[in-house]
């Protein structure tokens, strides 16, 4: 009886101890660690307008518009790319194929859509991203917006192209994908510009 009694104890004071370690102090190291190296990130990298890390729709809040002229625009959305209405949807690629009927359309609305504001669109402007949430763009996506954003605002073509260079983040650790440009943050120094 005495050990079992023996065996029980051990058995609660091992519960006890590795959930103190591994429920409490793991997290805690962790979350420190979080805040100490990566304190925007960890606190889901949020501005006055967004969040840095999720690609939002910039159409001045307008449920008309494909494209707000006077914004820097992002990647279409996978669930519908023809829109920017900023409704809530899924996030998810959109897994259509090089010979998806779906696809062309799209493309070639958006080529059209982009035609219309005086932009020639790159190939990323019209085809969706793989989450349909990018953040960023490359900078020549916002160089090629400048037309349509210069003739909105007034603000003159070299004065946008040394935003966007201002703005450009080059390759993580200097060799890991290529420089990018972060659509929130190049629309809220655009804000400021103006």
């Amino acid at each position: 009886m005495r050990s079992l009694f023996s065996n029980v104890w051990r058995a609660v004071a091992a519960i006890v101890v590795m959930t103190l370690i591994f429920g409490f102090a793991y997290a805690l190291a962790g979350t420190g660690v979080a805040q100490l190296f990566f304190r925007h990130q960890a606190n889901g990298s949020l501005t006055a307008n967004g969040s840095t890390l999720i690609g939002q729709n910039w159409n001045g809040y307008s449920t008309t518009k494909i494209l707000d002229h006077q914004w820097f625009h992002g990647r279409p959305d996978a669930d519908n790319p023809l829109s920017a209405t900023g409704k809530a949807g899924t996030s998810a690629a959109a897994n259509l194929g090089p010979r998806s009927t779906v696809l062309v359309h799209d493309v070639k609305a958006l080529v059209k859509a982009w035609h219309a504001v005086g932009v020639i669109p790159t190939p990323d402007l019209v085809t969706t991203s793989g989450s349909g949430l990018d953040p960023d763009i490359t900078p020549a996506d916002a160089v090629a917006q400048i037309p349509m954003v210069s003739k909105a605002t007034g603000v003159s073509p070299p004065r946008l192209r040394a935003l966007i260079a201002k703005e450009t983040h080059g390759p993580q650790l200097g060799f890991l994908g290529s420089s990018y440009v972060v659509v929130l943050t190049l629309n809220e120094a655009l804000a400021k510009l103006r």
